[in-house]
């Protein structure tokens, strides 16, 4: 029983992480968001105000990826080795 326990918790740990590689996707997104933002700037410096606030925009949809997945990852490592373990007791009584 021990084994199973540990079996949970590890594979609920490496869920989580494989979970936070989803945290790369929205760093180079918005990092791209920015470098294109500062380059049309730099070619129209008068329409820096739309630009800044459609960049600000896309960053903070494409951040919200980010944040699913650490709520994902939270849930992982804190909410579901729990539930997992009340499982495996209730069936072996």
């Amino acid at each position: 029983m021990e084994i199973a326990i540990s079996i949970i918790l590890g594979c609920c740990a490496l869920g989580a992480g494989f979970a936070m590689i989803a945290g790369i996707g929205p760093g180079i997104g918005e990092g791209n968001a920015v470098a294109k933002a500062c380059e049309a700037i730099g070619r129209q410096p008068e329409c820096k105000g739309d630009v800044t606030t459609t960049m600000l925009m896309g960053c903070a949809i494409a951040e919200t990826t980010g944040l699913y997945a650490l709520v994902i990852a939270i849930l992982l490592l804190f909410v579901t080795p729990g539930m997992f373990i009340d499982i495996l007791m209730n069936t072996l009584g």
